[in-house]
């Protein structure tokens, strides 16, 4: 069965045009003009992607994916002409998957749900204990990276934050978040911890570390592990 979406926005033009485009790649799509209405869809009908934006007649698009992840895990991609680092870092706390700015290519959405989908089916089987990204091969099970063939010798930081990174590839990773996660709560506002520890891992892994491939800087919100080349 096609996978299923649901676009909540209040723009009557921006509806009609995701529903044409996506039916034509074979998605079954729901619309909803208001954030009561998208959440009540959602609710009834439970959709394998969600479609988001933040300005809504009647509450805000952040208080619509707060209320999503309080029972649901499908993807959250936010669709938006708000563009601040504040908002996208809001969003992605939120519980937002992923987050582009309107205007948007039509082509670089598709390839951010077909992420998005690919993650999900992925979570629901087995997970691979080996996460490829280009020439890279992370063995999360047994702590080894390799650059085309080759061992990469990591110090245990640099393992932690790679390895962080591969279980949420593809996503956008707040730097609160990363800070959490590798070096814990009480570090949280320590930025410059990542952007150390970033600039060794480009060192090691990447073939340009000063125009990275795979390990992406998200201005102002934080870094995204890119596999899907």
């Amino acid at each position: 069965m096609e996978p299923s979406i649901l676009v909540i926005d209040d723009e009557p033009q921006i509806l009609r045009a995701m529903k044409t485009i996506l039916a034509a790649k074979r998605f079954r799509v729901t619309t909803a003009g208001r954030g009561s209405e998208g959440l009540a869809l959602a609710a009834a009908q439970p959709p394998d992607l969600i479609i988001l934006d933040l300005s809504l007649p009647d509450m805000d698009g952040f208080e619509v994916c707060e209320q999503l992840r309080q029972w649901t895990q499908a993807p959250i991609i936010v669709l938006s002409v708000r563009d601040s680092e504040r908002d996208k870092v809001t969003a992605l706390d939120k519980g937002a998957d992923d987050y582009l700015t309107k205007p948007f290519g039509i082509e670089e959405l598709l390839a951010r749900i077909r992420v998005a989908l690919r993650h999900v089916v992925q979570a629901q089987g087995t997970p691979s204990p080996v996460i490829p990204a280009g020439p890279l091969l992370i063995d999360v099970a047994r702590h080894i990276v390799t650059r085309d063939g080759e061992e990469v010798k990591l110090t245990a930081t640099e393992f932690k934050l790679l390895a962080y990174l591969a279980a949420h590839a593809d996503r956008v990773l707040t730097h609160q978040a990363i800070l959490k996660a590798v070096w814990g709560s009480e570090d949280m506002d320590h930025t410059e911890y990542l952007r150390v520890y970033v600039g060794q891992l480009r060192k090691k892994l990447e073939a340009n570390p000063d125009q990275p491939k795979y390990l992406l800087t998200e201005p102002g919100v934080g870094y995204r592990l890119v596999t899907d080349i």
